[in-house]
Parts: structure tokens; sequence; C-alpha cells
């Protein structure tokens, strides 16, 4: 199975030596846009330099032992003592609330979810164990250790609202791309096309602590070993992959921008069984779904 698509070196969105001018501990991909990578993942930062207090959003929350990481960048690019007006999370996997609780308790914020994650978000369900036994490498072999259990920000959570608005974030929509979870969003801002997708797909073979090291930019599904229905994970990809976008960050691996990128990205959606699904797995002959009650009871 061939499992990514390679994407030319120079479809990079961003820029290190602009990064280094800068020196706010983050690598922008718009002015108002940018990310820092924490050991595997990536969380962003939306809103302007020197944005201020309550001026910007965070989405995602990083890995447990991040939170020192995040405070740093958050300061650095918009003021001392800036805090976010809001939280948005992609979905609620282990590395992407893994600070969640400390950083929403000291900043005051509010937490935006899809209704689909709130289970895993106010303590009552815990996701699915991974399945090691896909994609291969170290990283997948090992997430069976990974935590599953939830997290509980019941008293700050806010659920998006139906119409697709994003209330922090004027300008953005949020689309409902499930497969890698149930309540999995991507963020989509029309005016400039620019797209935080989150693990609807990825830009590094994430099963791979070597590829995880190189990040060398490729078109990769979701992380496999804890991606619980493909069938929807391939319709996610084919939406986001009919918007065109002219730039994409994901929740692993470099942003990319682009026609290269959106090649790559057609490419994935077009041939996503081949390339993205493995052969076999415990999610691709039993995919656990919300609609049953199945992803929020934990299959061991």
């Amino acid at each position: 199975m061939a499992q990514q698509i390679p994407v030319d070196p120079e479809a990079r969105a961003d820029d290190p030596r602009r990064d280094a001018e800068r020196d706010d501990e983050t690598h922008a991909i718009t002015g108002d846009v940018a990310y820092r990578r924490l050991v595997l993942v990536n969380v962003v930062f939306v809103g302007d330099p020197g944005a201020g207090d309550r001026g910007w959003v965070l989405v995602d929350a990083g890995v447990m032992g991040g939170k020192r990481a995040i405070l740093s960048a958050a300061e650095a690019r918009f003021g001392a003592g800036a805090r976010p007006a809001a939280v948005v999370l992609t979905h609620g996997h282990f590395d992407h609330v893994g600070v969640l609780e400390d950083l929403a308790a000291e900043w005051d914020v509010p937490v935006y979810a899809h209704t689909l994650e709130q289970p895993y978000l106010d303590g009552s369900a815990s996701y699915p164990t991974p399945d090691p036994s896909v994609g291969g490498g170290l990283l997948g072999r090992l997430s069976p250790l990974y935590p599953t259990s939830p997290v509980d920000v019941s008293g700050r959570l806010k659920l998006l609202p139906e119409d697709g608005s994003v209330p922090p974030l004027p300008g953005w929509r949020w689309l409902h791309t499930p497969g890698h979870a149930p309540g999995h969003i991507s963020l989509w801002r029309a005016a400039d096309r620019t797209l935080i997708a989150g693990d609807a797909f990825v830009t590094v073979a994430q099963e791979s602590a070597y590829a995880v090291a190189l990040q060398e930019p490729e078109l990769h599904g979701p992380p496999m070993y804890l991606t619980i229905d493909w069938d929807a994970a391939r319709n996610s990809v084919r939406t986001l992959a009919a918007l065109e976008p002219e730039r994409v960050i994901t929740g692993h691996g470099r942003p990319l921008q682009g026609p290269e990128m959106r090649r790559a990205l057609n490419a994935l959606a077009a041939d996503f069984d081949r390339v993205a699904v493995p052969k076999h797995g415990r999610f691709v002959e039993a995919p656990l779904r919300a609609g049953d009650g199945s992803a929020y009871r934990d299959e061991r």
C-alpha cells in the first residue's frame, strides 16, 4: 500500500528565514495564522501579532508537558499575559488536549468543540483503544499505550453552533470532518482559502517515528491507529479537497500551500482507499460510529 502522496518541498507554507527574523517561537503561514510543533503535534495560533489579551484564539492544546511552550509562544507572539478569547478543538484525542484542562483554567476561557466530541470532553466516555496492527512504524505499534481517557472541561465547554460559525473566529467556518473522531472538525476561511485540517488528513506518516523526526512533506490520510470510521474519513478528505485550499496546516507535519499541495490533496481524495485505508485492521472490519453509540464504548 502506498500510504502517502509525495509533495515537492517547495510547497511548504512556512518560511524558516522569516520565522527567524520574527523570532516569536512560532512558524507563520499567514499574517494572522501561525503554529508551534510540540513533539509530535501542532497547535495553531490565530490572531495578529501583538493582538494582546483576548485578541487571539488557540486551536488545539497539544500534548502533556506542552503548557510552558504554549504559554511562551503566546507571550512572544501576542504580548505579556495575553490570554486567548477561546480554545477551539478540532477533536479531543490525547495529543490535542494534553494541557487543555490546565490552560482553560489558568486563562479562564471557553472551549469550543463539536457536539459529537462532548462525551470525550466532559469526562463521560473514553476513546477506543488504538489499533497497533495498522500502518507499521514505531509510533503505530506503541499506540495502545497512548491515553484514551476523557478530559473534563464541562464547566467551560461550548458546543459549536449548527450554522457553521465559529463565535471566537469571525470569518471562519467549521466543517464536520469525521472519521478520525466522531466530532472531528476542520476550520475554513474562504476569504484567503486557509484550511486548518486537524487530523482529517496529515502531511507526515504519523505512524513512523522516523518520518515524524524528518518531517518530509507528504500527503497522508488520518493517523491510522486511531481512525475509527474509514468511510467517513474518505468523505471528509473529499470534502476538504473540493474546497481547493490555498494553504493548509494539519495536526501533524508541515503546512503546505499552492498548486502542488492541491494536486497531492486531490490525488489523496481520488485514491483514498489505496493510499490511506489499511488492508486489514480492527476499525476497517468493524467501524465505530456515534450514531449507534459504539464510538463511545472502549472496545478493548
